[in-house]
């Protein structure tokens, strides 16, 4: 039994050390030259050199890079978040042929790989004159509700149903049921939907460069693409860069860890 733990115990370190590698790498590498990235990419910096985090951040112009990021990522966690859960609130409460057939549908949209809808999504866009952020932050809904509904879904079947019925009886609307009462009592599952969207908004790179083309417009991970050029390759930029931009992300799980870890308990429990 003491052997079996230890075993466990070992595989859990390797597999924890394997994960964390490509942090590693691209923080050890973004406090060195050039030169010394190349020498050796795996050892340490032998001087922290903070020349590539300021030079990274003026060449990202990051600020106005981070406010796009910033003003994409929150409008489209917010549109996600307020449609998924009143979709699936009423898909839940509704027990009918369509309500069914429609959240079979949006558990059927999640196997749709995205390069099959790639050109006539964008095509589509254009036609509409949505090629801008507002277009981008329409697309991140269509393909966030599907996993987002299915979720909340499961969250909501373990709330009574008895709740909505007393609401009704003392006059609410169904608009003030879901607000005062549902949404409440949704927080846990909330709390997690927000955080699988921020990490694959804020760091997605194939949208944004499909729907958002024009340099005032561009996100952090697209800007950070233009160290990358035809014939040069700015490493050590391009990894302080991309440092920079996963600090906001670890600050907001730090920041939302007690709520992830009481949503897995909650889950866990009903």
């Amino acid at each position: 039994m003491k052997l079996r733990k230890l075993l466990l115990g070992l595989i859990g370190v390797i597999a924890g050390l394997i994960f964390l590698s490509p942090f590693y790498i691209i923080v050890v590498n973004a406090f060195k030259t050039k030169k010394e990235l190349f020498q050796n990419a795996l050892g340490l910096p032998e001087s922290l050199n903070f020349d590539n985090f300021v030079e990274a951040f003026d060449r990202l112009d990051f600020f106005h890079v981070f406010l796009n990021s910033l003003m994409i990522t929150v409008g489209s966690i917010l549109l996600i978040v307020i449609c998924s859960a009143m979709a699936a609130w009423m898909l839940e409460r509704t027990k009918t042929k369509i309500s069914g057939f429609i959240f079979f549908a949006f558990i059927a949209a999640m196997l749709i790989p995205f390069q099959a809808v790639m050109l006539p999504l964008i095509r589509m866009l254009g036609k509409l004159n949505m090629l801008n952020i507002p277009g981008l932050m329409f697309t991140y809904l269509g393909f966030g509700c599907s996993l987002s509904i299915f979720l909340y879904h499961g969250f909501v079947k373990g709330i009574p149903k008895e709740l909505d019925e007393a609401a009704t009886i003392d006059g609410c609307s169904k608009w003030q049921t879901f607000w005062y009462i549902i949404f409440p009592i949704l927080k846990p599952i909330t709390i997690t939907v927000s955080i699988l969207n921020t990490v694959w908004i804020w760091n997605d790179f194939l949208l944004p460069s499909l729907i958002i083309n024009r340099p005032e417009t561009h996100t952090i991970p697209l800007r950070t693409f233009f160290f990358f050029g035809e014939y040069t390759k700015q490493w050590h930029l391009a990894l302080a860069g991309l440092t920079l931009t996963i600090i906001p992300v670890i600050i907001f799980y730090f920041i939302a860890q007690k709520h992830i870890i009481k949503s897995v308990t909650a889950g866990s429990i009903k």
